[in-house]
C-alpha cells in the first residue's frame, strides 16, 4: 500500500466517478488555488494494485511552516475501518516527509438532515461510530462550529430537483412565490453571462468575501475547460419597469375616480365604497412615488440595472452555487429569488438531481446574525445537511510542536 502523486487525468478519472465528492475535490479547484499562493498535490492511495482513495491536498505556509488542507475531505469510504487506518498511516508518512506539519480535513460525513422548517428528517445512525473511528486514528475534532469559521460551511442548503415544475414552485414559501411573480411584472430578466460580466459578481460580494476579481476569473477559466461552470445575472429593464409603474398608476387613478363617482351616487353600502376608495387612493400615492423613482432609474440606467448574480459549478449530478451576490440598494425587487427559481427550472430540465444553494449557519440558532440568509434559502423548500465539521491530523509531530509555539513571533519564520 502506498500514496503516490497522480496526474491531473488520473485524478479526474477517479474523482468524476467517486460518490460523494465535491466541486472542491477537483483538478479545476486545485488549479485555481495554485494561482493563489497554494501548492497543489493530487494524491492517490494504492492498495492491492487498485486505487482505493484519493484527495486534493492544498499546501500553504503559516509562519514559515507548511500546512495542508483537504477541502471537503478525502475521497474515501470512511465506514471502511481497515482502509481508513491504512490510508491515514501512509498519508501521515507521505506528508510528514515533505515537512507538512498537519492537514485539516472537513469530510462530507453527514450528521443530520433537516427539512425547510428545521425538523430533523434524517439522523445518521453510524455517525458516532465514524466519529470515534476518526478520533482513534489521530484526527482531532475542531468542534461543532455554528457559523462560517470552518474550512467550508458545516451546514449546506440544497434543493432536490427530481420533482415536476409545478411541484417545485408550489413547495416554496408563499412570500418567495410572490416575490418571483412581482419580479417578473417589474421587468426583471435573467441572462446567461460571460467571463467579462464577472465584474458584477465582484462588485456585489467584495464587502463580504475576501477574494478579488482575479479569483473569480480564475475559477471561470479553470472550470470552463470542462464546460462545468455557468454565470447568470438578473437585470431590471428600466424601460419595462417604468411602463409597468405607469400602467399601475393609471389603473388605480382610474379606479379612484370611478369609486369617487360611485360614492356620490351610492345610497347603499357607502362604507364599503369608502373603504375601497381609501385603498385605491393609497395605491395611487404609492405608485406616484414609484413613478418618480422609475423615471429616475431610466435616466440614470438606460441599459438596465444588474441586481443579482450567481456563479454555478456543475459536478456529477449536482449544481453548486459557488458564489452569489446582489445589489443591496435593489434587494426589494425579488431579483435574487427569480434568479434562483430560473436556475431550478433550467437544471431540473437538464437532468441534474440537486441544486446546492451553499452554506447556511446552524438553523437551530434562534438569534443567529445569519437568520435572514437561512430563511432566504429555506423558503425555497430546501433541505439542510449538517456535516461532521473540521478535523486536524498531525503529520509531522516535531515540526507541529514548533508550529504551534510559533504564533505571535515575527521576524523569525517570516511574516505573522
Amino acid at each position: 500500500m502506498e500514496i503516490k502523486l497522480l496526474s491531473e487525468n488520473d485524478f479526474f478519472e477517479f474523482t468524476s466517478k467517486f460518490l460523494p465528492s465535491s466541486v472542491y475535490q477537483t483538478i479545476n479547484y486545485g488549479n485555481v488555488m495554485k494561482k493563489h499562493e497554494y501548492d497543489c498535490l493530487y494524491l492517490g492511495y494504492i492498495e492491492g494494485g487498485y486505487m482505493k482513495a484519493a484527495s486534493l491536498i492544498l499546501v500553504y505556509k503559516v509562519n514559515g511552516f507548511k500546512y495542508a488542507l483537504a477541502p471537503r475531505g478525502f475521497l474515501i469510504d470512511y465506514n471502511n475501518e481497515k482502509l481508513l487506518i491504512n490510508f491515514t498511516k501512509v498519508l501521515k508518512k507521505f506528508l510528514g516527509k515533505r515537512d507538512i506539519v498537519a492537514v485539516k480535513v472537513n469530510p462530507m460525513i453527514i450528521r443530520k438532515v433537516y427539512d425547510h422548517k428545521g425538523r430533523v428528517i434524517f439522523n445518521n445512525n453510524d455517525f458516532s461510530v465514524t466519529y470515534d473511528r476518526l478520533i482513534k486514528n489521530g484526527y482531532f475534532h475542531l468542534g461543532y462550529n455554528n457559523y462560517f469559521e470552518a474550512l467550508k460551511p458545516r451546514f449546506e442548503s440544497y434543493i432536490n430537483l427530481n420533482l415536476n415544475f409545478i411541484k417545485l414552485f408550489g413547495n416554496m414559501d408563499k412570500s418567495t412565490r410572490n416575490k418571483i411573480r412581482k419580479a417578473v411584472r417589474d421587468g426583471i430578466k435573467i441572462y446567461h453571462g460571460e467571463k467579462e460580466d464577472l465584474k458584477y459578481l465582484y462588485m456585489q460580494t467584495k464587502k463580504k468575501y475576501p477574494r478579488d476579481l482575479e479569483y473569480f476569473n480564475d475559477l471561470y477559466d479553470s472550470y470552463n475547460k470542462n464546460n462545468m461552470i455557468d454565470f447568470y445575472y438578473s437585470k431590471l429593464d428600466t424601460t419595462d419597469y417604468l411602463k409597468h409603474i405607469q400602467n399601475m398608476h393609471s389603473k388605480y387613478t382610474k379606479e379612484s375616480h370611478e369609486l369617487n363617482t360611485m360614492l356620490i351616487d351610492s345610497k347603499k353600502n357607502p362604507d364599503r365604497v369608502i373603504n375601497k376608495k381609501l385603498s385605491a387612493d393609497k395605491e395611487v400615492v404609492k405608485y406616484k412615488n414609484k413613478l418618480a423613482k422609475a423615471t429616475e432609474y431610466l435616466k440614470k440606467y438606460p441599459n438596465g440595472i444588474i441586481i443579482s448574480t450567481a456563479l454555478v459549478v456543475k459536478w456529477q449530478d449536482e449544481v453548486h452555487i459557488i458564489m452569489d451576490g446582489y445589489d443591496d440598494d435593489f434587494k426589494n425587487f425579488g431579483a435574487k429569488q427569480l434568479l434562483i427559481w430560473k436556475l431550478i427550472g433550467r437544471y431540473a430540465k437538464l437532468g441534474f438531481k440537486r441544486l446546492n444553494l451553499g452554506g447556511v449557519s446552524n438553523i437551530n440558532e434562534e438569534n443567529s446574525k445569519y437568520k435572514g440568509l437561512n430563511e432566504f434559502k429555506m423558503n425555497f423548500h430546501s433541505k439542510v445537511v449538517e456535516y461532521i465539521g473540521d478535523f486536524e491530523l498531525v503529520t509531522n509531530s516535531p515540526l507541529y510542536f514548533m508550529y504551534k509555539n510559533s504564533f505571535g513571533i515575527t521576524g523569525i519564520f517570516g511574516k505573522k
